[in-house]
């Protein structure tokens, strides 16, 4: 067992934590920075979710870092592919014509782009990145975190981390149990938030589907289908009671209004008026290249037949876990195998796109899936403070979200829940675009402990639009920034928080460093 020693130690190296370890680097603090898998970057590379943003992105509403990201995934497709002249020039091409994102990318770019902004701080030696290690173990010592004891996965040695901050940005919320951090998973009740959209009855297992995302291409004419999984007979008789018709078909609830149908198709086109999957988190669209770079377009997988909410992942015992993690792939190799196989093929009565190919080669994986689940709810912080939906609901608020005095950011997406492992269909409302309070980051008691990632002090309702990927890499940012900051002044982020004029300056830092700390009037989404 060896002890390793840094000013900061960010557990997790996803979105929020690669943004964490960056911004303490930045603020000349020492870090060690680790992450369960072989990839850092998190839903951007390991989960293969492409960036889910709002319409105004593209001039304000997030921070510089993640900007700079943005613009590094465009800057690697114009300096390394043979793009078509009008695309190059296009200062703010649409990668791939997605419908969900203007820089979707394979995960490969994503990690390339993400490993030059950190490569600067690894060669100096502000950042210590340990791969494929998780959290298993911690001391305390009252209110503090004295280590974080983290398992190397292959060789199963044990390292002890130590270092005047702990921030916890793992996908679940891991360090929050094993530091007994207070926390809170699954769905509050009405009565205890005042949410109109909460259950009746708070249930902490009931939590939004995770998702297994893989990528595809199309090639007809040839037969790249794949071994039938073994649970294939169940998912293809699956039909949840709040579907339409079976899991695995062309109708699913339409978010907005969940007792509606939302007809779709794989690729639209002459079907008109269908919801087109190909194109909805398309990766590549292979018209933007010159002719003979690909064969196909490449699409990515997060469709709502591969959403998993049968079980939860985190909070149930281990075996209780892995089941579900292992039906969840299986959930996403059948849909594929149906879409190989047994889809009905509109434009000419047929059935099955066999020439649908699996890209593990994408995902850097032999199973063709992404290295990590998509998990959208974390356990979260009893926060010092806890955004609710009448916070930023203009069902509830008409006259605007609330404007927060410990502003560290912004964000805005509508509040979309996904199916829920309590057998609850979507959750798809309006909110206004709204700020991020640094209470959200910092728990009710332990001192030295910041969340970092989507366990900050949201509620199940507000989860649904504060876990996207830019308001993720703003949570770990600040809280990357707010270590440092603490660490320089000899303060405890609750004390910054709790001091107007400490506030300030912390404020004063973070704009100087490119956060966007409010928005322009907007409307709701």
């Amino acid at each position: 067992m060896r002890e390793l020693n840094a000013d900061v130690i960010v557990l997790g190296g996803g979105t929020g934590g690669f943004a964490a370890a960056l911004a303490a680097a930045r603020m000349g603090r020492t870090v060690i920075l680790t992450e369960e898998t072989d990839w850092i970057g998190g839903q951007l590379t390991s989960q293969a979710v492409p960036p889910d943003e709002h319409p105004w992105i593209e001039e304000f509403g997030c921070t510089l870092s993640y900007r700079r990201f943005r613009q590094g995934v465009r800057r690697y497709f114009r300096n390394h592919s043979p793009l078509r002249g009008e695309t190059l020039v296009a200062q703010r091409f649409r990668l791939g014509g997605a419908l969900v994102s203007r820089v979707p990318s394979p995960p490969e770019v994503a990690l390339g782009v993400l490993q030059q902004l950190i490569l600067p701080y690894r060669m100096n030696g502000r950042i210590v990145l340990m791969l494929e290690s998780k959290p298993v173990a911690a001391e305390t010592d009252g209110d503090r975190v004295s280590s974080v004891s983290v398992e190397k996965r292959h060789s199963g040695n044990t390292f002890v981390l130590t270092g005047s901050f702990f921030l916890d940005a793992t996908e679940m919320g891991d360090v929050l149990p094993i530091t007994s951090t207070e926390y809170v998973t699954g769905a509050e009740s009405r009565e205890e938030t005042g949410e109109p959209h909460a259950p009746p009855e708070a249930d902490p297992l009931d939590m939004q589907a995770i998702t297994w995302c893989f990528a595809i291409d199309h090639l007809p004419g040839e037969d790249h289908t794949i071994q039938k999984p073994d649970s294939y007979e169940f998912w293809r008789e699956f039909r949840p009671d709040f579907w339409p018709d079976k899991l695995f078909s062309w109708e699913a609830p339409d978010p907005a209004t969940p007792s509606e149908s939302r007809p779709m198709s794989l690729f639209g086109g002459a079907e008109g008026g269908k919801f087109p999957l190909w194109t909805y988190r398309r990766l590549i669209e292979k018209a933007q290249f010159l002719p003979g770079t690909f064969e196909s377009d490449i699409t990515l997988v997060n469709w709502p037949q591969n959403d998993y909410f049968l079980g939860p992942v985190y909070e149930v015992s281990e075996h209780g876990a892995q089941r579900n993690l292992l039906a969840a792939r299986e959930q996403s190799l059948s849909w594929l195998y149906w879409l190989q196989t047994e889809a009905p093929r509109p434009e000419d009565g047929g059935c099955g796109y066999p020439g649908l190919r699996l890209r593990g080669d994408l995902m850097g994986t032999e199973d063709g899936l992404a290295k990590y689940p998509y998990v959208r709810e974390s356990r979260r912080i009893r926060a010092q403070y806890t955004v609710v939906e009448q916070d930023i609901s203009p069902e509830v608020r008409p006259e605007g979200a609330v404007k927060y005095q410990d502003s560290v950011g912004v964000g805005a997406y509508r509040i979309d829940l996904h199916p829920s492992t309590g057998g609850r269909t979507y959750i798809d409302v309006p909110s206004y675009p709204f700020q991020i309070p640094l209470g959200s980051l910092i728990p009710v008691r332990v001192e030295n402990l910041l969340a970092a990632a989507k366990n900050i002090g949201t509620t199940h309702i507000t989860n649904g639009c504060y876990r996207l990927h830019p308001v993720e890499w703003n949570v770990g940012e600040t809280a990357g920034a707010l270590a440092a900051y603490c660490f320089e002044k000899g303060l405890a982020p609750a004390q910054v928080r709790n001091d107007p004029s400490r506030m300030s300056d912390f404020q004063r830092v973070l704009a100087d460093q490119g956060f966007d700390l409010d928005w322009p009037e907007l409307r709701a989404l």
